[in-house]
């Protein structure tokens, strides 16, 4: 095929045209990170100087629900879809703001495009720039479902060093920060977050509930309740704590025996769906021109269509039936 072929000349102006768009909002993410460095020094050195009240004029801590300033910031404060799209970066643990994620989610499904264009025509490159919009998205999720697993794992003995921290004296405050210094990531971070937004003036009752929206945990929410009941009726704050985490141990080890339970089910729905790709596969390395009818009659393709819709169907009704809630 020549070089002066349209599709090369096209995907060769679509790829160059992703990369520029990457690099240059890669270049503005930097830019501003170096402003946001500059400002939080800035505001230190004001807070040494003037004390308290410069801190409270320019806050070094920047809530996480705060939108990034800027155009993409402006439409994320009218459109309710980018702000849970900018929660769910802050609670996936990836430094992308939105403006990186929409470069990316550009760049995936301008490259998925331009390939499909050159190899199979226009309706693939449609649909594989449909698909490669969803593909950030979906990494996206699922960084954020492992977090959150290593999140559920790590709380109870972090509750634990938090109680033992009260019942030698401490107020609960210098319970999160020793749990902050001496937890596993992610938990630190998130801890720590906690302990330095009461630190620099925010009310504690805030910073609690600010750790829930950050960390959409059911343990955490109980967590956070029965310190908010504590604080408002008394009680013994220490023997709280450890209660909450003997139930969070007995919820978690309970789930995993669901999982246990469940993972016949699952390799089930699994291996029905890799099952007829595999064979496929197969086929066509062994007799390719078996398979050409499928792919090159109207009657095949319309069969592929929906031999896939059913094979999706069946995938997600299995999973639906595994996914034990509790």
């Amino acid at each position: 095929m020549p070089l002066s072929d349209p599709r090369i000349l096209a995907a060769a102006a679509a790829l160059s045209a992703a990369f520029a768009v990457l690099v240059v909002f890669q270049l503005v993410a930097a830019i501003r990170e170096w402003q946001m460095r500059k400002n939080v020094l800035g505001s230190l050195r004001d807070s040494r100087r003037n004390g308290s009240d410069a801190q409270t004029q320019n806050p070094v801590i920047r809530a996480r629900t705060e939108v990034e300033d800027g155009m993409i910031g402006a439409l994320a404060e009218r459109i309710p879809r980018l702000w849970d799209l900018h929660h769910l970066l802050g609670q996936s643990g990836l430094s992308w703001s939105l403006e990186s994620f929409m470069a990316r989610t550009f760049t995936v499904a301008t490259l998925l495009g331009a390939v499909s264009f050159f190899a199979n025509g226009v309706l693939a490159a449609a649909i594989a720039f449909v698909v490669g919009t969803t593909l950030p998205y979906r990494y996206v999720s699922w960084k954020k479902g492992r977090r959150i697993l290593r999140l559920e794992s790590q709380l109870p003995d972090a509750i634990d060093l938090i109680a033992r921290a009260v019942r030698a004296g401490h107020p609960l405050s210098e319970g999160l920060r020793m749990s902050s210094e001496e937890a596993p990531e992610p938990l630190a971070s998130e801890f720590r977050i906690t302990f330095e937004e009461q630190k620099f003036g925010l009310p504690f009752e805030e910073a609690l509930l600010g750790l829930g929206d950050r960390v959409e945990i059911v343990d955490v929410r109980i967590l956070i309740t029965a310190i908010l009941v504590q604080r408002e009726v008394g009680g013994n704050l220490s023997e709280i704590l450890e209660q909450i985490a003997e139930t969070m141990r007995a919820r978690f080890s309970l789930k995993r025996q669901v999982r246990v339970y469940t993972a016949q089910g699952r390799m089930s729905g699994y291996t029905l769906a890799a099952l007829p790709i595999f064979v496929g596969m197969m086929i066509a390395v062994i007799n390719p021109s078996y398979l050409q009818t499928l792919f090159q009659e109207s009657l095949g393709q319309a069969m592929l269509a929906g031999a896939a819709t059913m094979q999706l169907i069946g995938f997600l009704w299995i999973r639906r039936i595994v996914d034990v809630r509790y």
